[in-house]
């Protein structure tokens, strides 16, 4: 059974899609350059992922450790706009992390785990930390 009805030709128009310029301020989300990372526990104790940063190319960012499952990745997201609101201030991405020892573990999502800051030669070693981990 065919139809003859015509064809809305809405329908077969091609989408565009412009990126437009703008939007909230964010840190890169790479560099090739050492990263200074903070590990981060739940407030059980349990790793949930890292942050990172490196001021020279204002890049900072969230790992999320893959053996903490769905509730890692979704304290995650508390983590990752921290970032995102620290870069709407104006700070740098090292001084987020400072402030972030300092404050985290009034915010109930968990907490910098005391003591522990390290540097890494780039975000994909915090990453492949955060896969073995």
């Amino acid at each position: 059974m065919t139809s003859d009805r015509p064809v809305n030709p809405r329908l077969n128009e091609d989408l565009r899609f412009d990126v437009e310029p703008g939007g909230p301020p964010r840190y890169n989300s790479t560099t090739d350059k050492p990263v200074q990372y903070l590990k981060v526990a739940d407030t059980e104790g349990q790793v949930i992922g890292y942050v990172w940063a490196n001021d020279e190319d204002d890049a900072a960012g969230w790992v999320t450790r893959k053996a903490g499952g769905p509730p890692a990745f979704n304290e995650g997201v508390l983590w990752a706009t921290w970032l995102h609101e620290a870069k709407e201030r104006g700070i740098p991405p090292t001084a987020a992390l400072a402030e972030m020892v300092r404050d985290s573990s009034a915010g109930g999502i968990g907490h910098v785990v005391p003591g522990f800051s390290a540097e890494a030669p780039t975000p994909a070693t915090v990453a492949a930390l955060a896969d073995q981990d």
